[in-house]
């Protein structure tokens, strides 16, 4: 089995990753998601990964079959332990870029290199007994071992151990008199500093303050350090020969896989912590099964991941919804009392196709779900007076945009659309978009006040949200499959002229 990558199977060829977040990010709350995941990895500059969604569905099984693995927790950790020790050696490597001086600079170079040899051989180590089952870590597993005891790898480790054994070993003395610092080898001398802590450790008295300082790697060395290091470099000449002939020889010490890996493995590692939370607050994740023709889509007890997150943060619960497509049924049309769950259905919806697409596991208990070639939103934004159009005919140039764009796979989410117009113009207005998307047979969400959407044809599902049937005022988000009862956009104009009853009453208080 020969690796290649671990986030595209040889396959898959070269892939182009955008750095650019899809148009739909901002309307999905997935852009909330991606900064939540990659919070705090700045350095792995992650976005890429998940802003270029997949169009293969091979290489979605792959990236679900790997991120099973890394579910088991000890396999989890011991990448998590070789990215700490990775990001170790990085640091140093930056550290040593920034010194003065040579045999300091020199110093934490052979340093970075050990950290890096401790983490491969490590990694090696956990990853040998650890059952996998996905092609891409077993396949790195391999290409690790392989590494391990190539000859490369053995003479960088060799050196390594060598060199820092040798500098250990070496002794010197200081004498310092009347501002003058000379060094000279160690002749045997005893080691004062445990006599005068030995003599003062009688006097000591219960807990006391520590003065002790401890320098930082990032305080670098004076130029009084660096010229007793000169002095020690001068009385052991062929050590620090050694250590420059090594920095020269290994200057490239990383291994270029090893080091792809370290940045593509925290693509599953962000994820996987990211809804850990969520996991453990009693939420369902599941790894969905991808087609790229049936439309027959499915999902059970799913979820808004970006409100999910912050619900959960809060203490408060998270209403799951299910949703199905069968036969000829494309087109989910979603009405309700305002402030029901609609828009969150309708975010949930474009969200767990978003993460399929990127070989993610999904929020719900079980999924089927669409490959789509274009993911297109249009939810309602606040007139900009700066393009000189109105509500209406923005709404207008927008939609056309997105119709334009798509195609029979492609995936279209309308919030609320032409809500500024009169009934009879949106009712005309919503009819021809819908028959539009209808001929192009795609999936899509769409919510609105307008319940004729519903009916139109058996291409289209009505799902309405719910309300307490003892209470119509209390909303129990829950979006669930039956006719459309013609009261939506009755409440909604009534709300939004405050003439329900309680407002009435309110004013007439007043």
């Amino acid at each position: 089995m020969t690796f290649y990558d671990i986030l595209f199977p040889a396959e898959a060829g070269v892939v182009a990753l955008s750095s650019e977040a899809p148009a739909c990010f901002a309307d999905l709350n997935l852009d909330q998601v991606m900064d939540a995941i990659t919070d705090g990895r700045q350095e792995y500059d992650l976005r890429p990964f998940f802003c270029t969604p997949l169009r293969d569905s091979e290489t979605i099984r792959y990236r679900q079959a790997i991120a099973r693995d890394l579910e088991d927790k000890a396999l989890l950790a011991c990448i998590k332990s070789f990215a700490d020790q990775m990001r170790m050696a990085r640091r140093y490597l930056a550290l040593a870029k920034k010194l003065r001086f040579r045999h300091h600079r020199e110093g934490w170079f052979l340093e970075a290199a050990r950290v890096y040899c401790e983490a491969v051989t490590s990694l090696r180590h956990d990853l040998a007994p650890a059952a996998l089952a996905s092609d891409g870590l077993s396949a790195f597993r391999e290409y690790l071992a392989a590494y391990v005891d190539s000859d490369q790898f053995t003479v960088l480790l060799g050196d390594t151990v060598k060199l820092k054994g040798d500098l250990a070993a070496i002794k010197y003395c200081m004498i310092i008199k009347d501002g003058t610092v000379k060094v000279r080898r160690y002749e045997g001398e005893t080691d004062y500093s445990v006599e005068v802590s030995d003599t003062f450790a009688k006097f000591r008295q219960g807990a006391v303050k520590d003065y002790g300082t401890n320098f930082t790697t990032g305080s670098g060395m004076s130029h009084v350090g660096a010229r007793i290091l000169d002095c020690v470099a001068r009385l052991h000449p062929d050590e620090f020969a050694a250590l420059n002939h090594y920095c020269d020889a290994h200057s490239a010490f990383a291994d270029e896989t090893i080091r792809v890996f370290d940045r593509q493995v925290q693509f599953y590692v962000a994820y996987l912590e990211y809804i850990a939370g969520l996991k453990k607050a009693g939420l369902a994740f599941c790894y969905p099964q991808i087609s790229c023709q049936r439309k027959q889509v499915h999902a059970d007890d799913s979820f808004d991941l970006a409100l999910a997150h912050q619900r959960v943060a809060e203490g408060t619960a998270v209403v799951s919804n299910s949703f199905f497509l069968t036969g000829p049924e494309r087109v989910i049309v979603v009405s309700g009392p305002n402030q029901g769950g609609k828009t969150t259905f309708a975010r949930m919806f474009g969200q767990l196709h978003y993460l399929a697409s990127l070989g993610c596991p999904v929020p719900g208990s079980r999924a089927r779900l669409y490959l789509f070639d274009r993911l297109l939103t249009h939810f309602e934004k606040e007139e900009d007076i700066r393009n000189l159009r109105g509500k209406l005919q923005d709404d207008l140039v927008r939609i056309s945009a997105i119709l334009e764009r798509a195609t029979p796979d492609s995936i279209i989410i309308l919030n609320e659309i032409f809500a500024s117009t009169t009934l009879e113009d949106a009712v005309f207005l919503s009819s021809r978009i819908m028959e539009r998307i209808m001929q192009l047979d795609l999936l899509c969400v769409c919510v609105t006040f307008i319940d004729e959407l519903a009916s139109l044809s058996a291409k289209t599902v009505s799902m309405v949200s719910t309300v307490v049937p003892e209470n119509p005022a209390e909303r129990t988000f829950k979006i669930v499959r039956k006719p459309a009862d013609g009261l939506a956009y009755a409440i909604s104009i009534v709300e939004k002229h405050r003439l329900t009853f309680e407002q009435i009453k309110e004013r007439i208080r007043a």
